[in-house]
């Protein structure tokens, strides 16, 4: 059977939450997310950004909460500003757009956004009002490319935001994974401080499902609940979620995982550069996108699934290799023997 390398959701859930969803199965609890689990989840996850005023809410997916964060802060004539790889630009079947909001992709080397890539697009909004009105700026950390923002850079672009009076979403699908990354200089903390809002991703490190939605900015929060449960989010049984996050939070799980997918790419990632390999971006993440051969990319296929993310030339392509929190050491020795082997 092949190993999988490309994603990291093909796991189901950490064996710890899986004991904690049997052993308290029969609890009987409010619903809606007025479980003890969820409320004690959520203070937990306040206590480790040390932001008491916060306001969290449990969506089950990460397309369900950028829709249902953008949707509410938005105008219908305001739109969103958003790298060219963002994730709500390229991969949700335009889930934004659908709610009437238009994503303006802006071209980056390295799938972050900087004010001065920002900057343009403003400018070339002015003809009020006959374009839409940008307002919010969407960032993915880690990204879509595996970089991470830098604490300068998050300062610099929130700076940037409220100077411009705009909103700063960060999706935080792997956000464990771009806080543990060893080229991090950001904490849970920051990016509360930094951000009008974000959430903590759990279905790509750990959780069966779930992500924990996090508003920073109080006038975001008053009536944000009504948006979970007209887009069909708010879980009769919020319990699920609430669970799955209160262990995450136990232990600095969270992070626990999220490192260990980090450190299983960057085994890969040592040896395909001892090997000479070079790679469509430098990243210090769980996915790592080497450009290696037609040749060895057909080798390496025989036993292992990832993706042929992008052309090079007729000889070249880079590939793209994804760790999860559960990939095991066995499967990484047995693909660089291969690398070892082949180059």
């Amino acid at each position: 059977m092949k190993f999988s390398f490309k994603n990291d959701y093909s796991e189901g859930g950490h064996p710890n939450i899986l004991q904690a969803l049997l052993q308290h199965n029969l609890d009987q609890q409010a619903g809606y997310g007025e479980d003890e689990y969820s409320l004690k989840a959520k203070e937990a996850i306040k206590r480790k950004m040390n932001k008491e005023d916060a306001e969290i809410f449990f969506v089950s997916g990460g397309t369900q909460a950028n829709l249902i964060v953008i949707s509410s802060i938005l105008k219908p004539y305001q739109c969103v500003i958003s790298a060219a790889t963002g994730h709500i630009l390229n991969n949700e079947t335009g889930a934004i757009e659908a709610t009437g909001h238009k994503v303006l992709g802006i071209e980056t080397p390295d799938g972050k956004l900087r004010p001065a890539d920002i900057i343009p697009v403003l400018e070339n909004h002015q003809n009020v009002p006959h374009q839409v009105m940008p307002k919010l700026v969407y960032i993915s950390n880690s990204t879509e490319l595996g970089t991470v923002y830098h604490k300068k850079e998050l300062k610099e672009l929130s700076d940037f935001c409220k100077e411009r009076n705009l909103f700063l979403f960060m999706d935080g699908a792997r956000l464990g994974h771009g806080l543990t990354s060893e080229a991090s200089d950001l904490t849970l903390e920051n990016i509360a401080e930094l951000t009008d809002v974000f959430y903590l991703g759990g279905t790509k490190n750990g959780a069966l499902i779930g992500e924990a939605i996090v508003l920073n900015n109080p006038e975001l929060q008053e009536y944000f609940a009504f948006n979970i449960k007209q887009k069909g989010a708010l879980l009769a049984k919020g319990r699920l979620l609430g669970i799955q996050f209160l262990e995450l939070m136990k232990n600095d799980l969270y992070f626990d995982l999220a490192r260990h997918a980090n450190q299983q790419a960057m085994k890969i990632k040592k040896a395909l550069q001892q090997r000479g390999v070079s790679f469509l971006s430098d990243t210090f993440t769980n996915q790592i996108f080497p450009i290696v051969s037609q040749h060895l990319i057909e080798v390496l296929s025989e036993g292992f699934e990832f993706y042929v993310w992008k052309k090079i030339d007729d000889q070249f392509s880079a590939i793209r290799l994804i760790t999860s929190w559960n990939t095991p050491d066995e499967a990484v020795d047995r693909f660089i023997e291969i690398i070892e082997k082949e180059l």
